[in-house]
């Protein structure tokens, strides 16, 4: 009382002072959590325990932030007082991971940040745009067969497909055209890899460093196929720059780009980064975007009204797919709004773990050097204390104006601060276009699942629908 009054802060707690549910002996929390649904255990426990409370993996203690204003506090501490936990790190380089922009830290991930950003900056997205018309104009033919023969569409698979064409046409100069049934080697052991490292960074014992498991022999394969792959890819681009050296005044794609900037004196980049950056890259490009998409087309189908007007934004202003520029995609102001609130209600990457660099102080909590936070990024953002009518599907709300303006910082799927997503322009873009083009030329006859329950959520390395299946139908102009 007498610090109270006299003005000085109140006395700091520790971790050990917070409350949390009940650890089991040596499990702690990790017995009452299914892996796949990890996200939603700690999202009821935020809602139990309030914005700021406990929880323990095996030995050892989290600290869970669910309150918006801790979490963006957090997560603009980063990349000087936050990183991505050691764990993960340690996790990838026993896989023979090679770090990319997403999981360096410090002044590697300066380093490299500067070429990723440069990369998927929007006018270099912009000089790319009609080789991503070209794999929309795909997506739409593979669609208009299934109209034509009244077949379903797994659609979560379809977008995948979709979303590895972009991402190698950008990021490789190649075309796998995985849309018309061809297959892309490197994201089929991506598919593999991305959900082990998720697991395994929430172990309770790391057994494969001891005995391998079918499944872990299965993961060593995929790896060595993987690292195998995008040696082979960098291996040809420099030889294309052998060959023709004036690429590199005007790289082609954002591996060449890579490379030249490896090649310069000083840049903190090697070929050990580029090849991080390349599977990076597939990671960024597919499930992330891919099931975005998915959630958004869902949840419009749920909600007519939104719908119908989208669908009439698309025809207003880019009623032609063929005839899609940048221009008509910036303007799709409507479009952006329903893909926001899919993103507020559905976010894909639904927590983020970080590991204290130094002592700190969140709220008045006192985290150690060392000390694991865990960032809950849907709690705010689907509560009536912050958002009116919450659980809505409402994209107006992201188009209101003045007091009535959604916070922005309430809803933060790319993250905040200085390690913001650099592919949030391209993967914004992506949903535009493919929605874009379903909604000027197909009406949705169904999209859910085959009991026509809410699809569920699965957690690997992100949160995804399960068993969203779709019919269309062609629409006359």
């Amino acid at each position: 009382m007498i610090e109270q009054a006299l003005g000085n802060p109140p006395a700091l707690r520790s971790i050990a002072d917070l409350a949390g549910p009940r650890p089991w002996p040596l499990a702690g929390n990790l017995g009452q959590i299914r892996p796949e649904r990890i996200h939603q255990h700690i999202e009821r426990w935020s809602q139990h325990y309030g914005p700021i409370f406990r929880i323990q993996f095996g030995a050892t203690p989290i600290v869970v932030l669910s309150g918006h204003e801790l979490v963006n506090a957090a997560l603009r501490d980063r990349p000087d007082g936050f990183r991505r936990p050691s764990i993960t790190a340690q996790v990838s380089d026993e896989m023979g991971g090679r770090p990319g922009v997403f999981m360096a830290e410090g002044s590697v991930w300066r380093d490299q940040r500067r070429m990723v950003m440069a990369a998927l900056a929007p006018h270099a997205i912009k000089a790319y745009f009609p080789s991503l018309v070209k794999v929309g104009l795909r997506l739409q033919q593979r669609w208009q067969q299934a109209a034509q023969q009244h077949s379903e569409i797994d659609l979560c698979e379809d977008l995948k497909r979709y979303s590895v064409d972009i991402i190698a046409g950008l990021a490789f100069g190649t075309d796998v055209n995985t849309i018309d049934g061809g297959e892309d080697v490197i994201q089929r052991h991506m598919d593999v890899i991305l959900p082990e490292v998720a697991r395994r960074s929430v172990a309770l014992f790391p057994y494969w460093r001891y005995v391998k498991l079918p499944r872990d022999r299965h993961l060593e394969r995929s790896v060595q196929h993987l690292s195998s792959a995008v040696d082979a890819l960098i291996a040809s681009a420099r030889q294309r720059l052998q060959d023709e050296p004036q690429r590199r005044e005007h790289p082609a794609n954002l591996l060449e780009a890579m490379i030249c900037a490896a090649d310069q004196g000083g840049s903190g980049v090697d070929d050990i980064a580029v090849a991080g950056n390349v599977t990076t890259m597939l990671l960024a490009g597919e499930d992330t975007t891919s099931n975005t998409l998915a959630w958004m087309l869902y949840l419009l189908q749920q909600h007519p009204a939104a719908l119908e007007r989208a669908r009439a934004e698309v025809l207003r202003v880019a009623p032609d797919p063929a005839a899609f520029s940048i221009e008509q995609m910036d303007s799709l102001d409507y479009l952006d709004a329903c893909a926001q609130e899919a993103m507020r209600l559905k976010p894909v990457a639904p927590f983020i773990p970080l590991e204290a660099l130094r002592d700190s102080v969140i709220g008045d909590v006192q985290i150690p050097k060392g000390g694991l936070i865990w960032c809950v990024m849907r709690h705010d953002s689907v509560s009536e204390q912050h958002v009116p009518h919450a659980a809505a599907f409402d994209p107006e709300r992201w188009l209101q104006q003045g007091s009535g303006a959604m916070n922005k910082q309430l809803s933060m799927p790319f993250g905040a601060g200085l390690r913001t997503c650099p592919g949030r322009y391209l993967a914004l873009l992506e949903i535009k276009l493919a929605s874009a083009m379903l909604l000027s030329s197909f009406d949705i006859t169904m999209l859910g699942t085959e009991s026509g329950a809410e699809p569920e959520e699965r957690m690997a390395f992100t949160m995804s629908p399960i068993g969203l299946r779709m019919r269309l139908a062609a629409r006359s102009h």
